[in-house]
């Protein structure tokens, strides 16, 4: 029941506030009616009572105290109506300049080794799925690529689509190779028609560019033209990472030689205002993916609505009821009531 009264005021507000100080009255009214009561009633002290028959014990002179409570109530409740209480209902209308972005992560064979837990591949999808869970207000699409390209997802606000088609990912979906201009080239045309604020690609890989028809240069080149951001995350740890082979003895590990193509990566990103990373193990592909969304954020509009309604009236008529059951009760029931 106190629960329940909270929420009825909860969203209760009082354009004259001020009338709350006139509570300081009914203290002194309080006090005023005592001081009367024993004015006129007074005290009679006998020393003994056994000459007098004991009377019939009746509550009516003890109900003639309804006349306070009622003119109290009476004065509480006027001084509510004379706040004017509101109940004000509000609400929120939230514009996004949003901001499109298209991940480009290479799945070759080179993604399958493992300076990264479990395997350079799945930490990308890992970690690249915190990153979109994390912008629920962006269009996020996704490109893969190795010896070809294609989208996986187009953009996108229905980001549990995305995450699941991400999650199916995995090596030997197209023909091996790492063809970075091709797998550029397709996530800025996913991005060229677009009309966000800001249009960004983030593209992952661990190689060099050896096979497509388009060179990587070129690719950064067209994304400039469609005013397309591109951040590039070279993966792989300095020198050799153990790289799995199948054999007839079960699963050999190889030292293979980390070769990324950094000065090309850092050319794509100056070219198209965007910034290189290099990330060397899981955590540090972690602080990439959060450096770049501090870097990309999108710009809300907050216009709020307030509607207010007058709910006084309850409060007055509350008021006049205790006036009418004080004036009724004082002139029938408890007429006379000292006796």
């Amino acid at each position: 029941m106190l629960k329940e009264g909270r929420l009825m005021f909860k969203d209760i507000e009082f354009a004259h506030p001020g009338f709350f100080w006139l509570m300081l009255i009914l203290p002194a009214m309080v006090a005023w009616y005592i001081w009367r009561q024993q004015k006129l009633y007074g005290y009679l002290n006998m020393s003994a009572i056994k000459g007098f028959s004991t009377p019939v014990k009746s509550v009516m002179p003890k109900l003639r105290h309804l006349e306070i409570i009622f003119r109290s109530l009476a004065f509480i409740a006027l001084i509510i109506a004379l706040a004017r209480p509101q109940s004000a209902l509000s609400w929120q209308n939230s514009t996004t300049e949003g901001i499109d972005i298209v991940i480009a992560s290479d799945i070759s064979g080179s993604m399958l080794a493992e300076d990264f837990q479990p395997n350079r591949l799945e930490a990308g999808k890992n970690i690249a799925i915190d990153f979109i869970k994390n912008r629920p207000n962006d269009r996020i699409g996704l490109v893969i690529f190795s010896g070809e390209s294609f989208t996986q997802c187009p953009l996108t606000i229905d980001h549990s689509v995305l995450i699941n088609l991400f999650s199916d990912i995995k090596y030997g979906m197209i023909n091996d190779g790492t063809a970075i201009g091709m797998g550029l080239a397709t996530a800025v045309n996913r991005l060229k028609d677009s009309e966000a604020k800001s249009k960004v690609v983030i593209l992952l890989t661990d190689g060099s560019n050896n096979m497509g028809s388009i060179p990587p240069i070129t690719a950064a080149e067209i994304a400039k033209q469609f005013g397309v951001r591109v951040y590039t995350v070279g993966l792989g740890t300095h020198g050799f990472a153990p790289f799995p082979v199948q054999t007839a003895m079960g699963v050999q590990y190889q030292r293979m030689a980390v070769d990324v193509d950094e000065p090309t990566l850092t050319k794509i990103a100056n070219i198209t205002g965007g910034k290189y990373f290099r990330a060397t193990d899981n955590e540090k592909l972690k602080s990439i993916y959060e450096q770049i969304d501090k870097l990309e954020k999108a710009k809300i509009n907050v216009t709020e609505y307030r509607k207010k309604t007058e709910v006084f009236l309850p409060f007055a008529l509350l008021a006049l009821l205790f006036l009418v059951l004080e004036f009724v009760f004082k002139n029938t029931l408890l007429k006379g009531a000292l006796t």
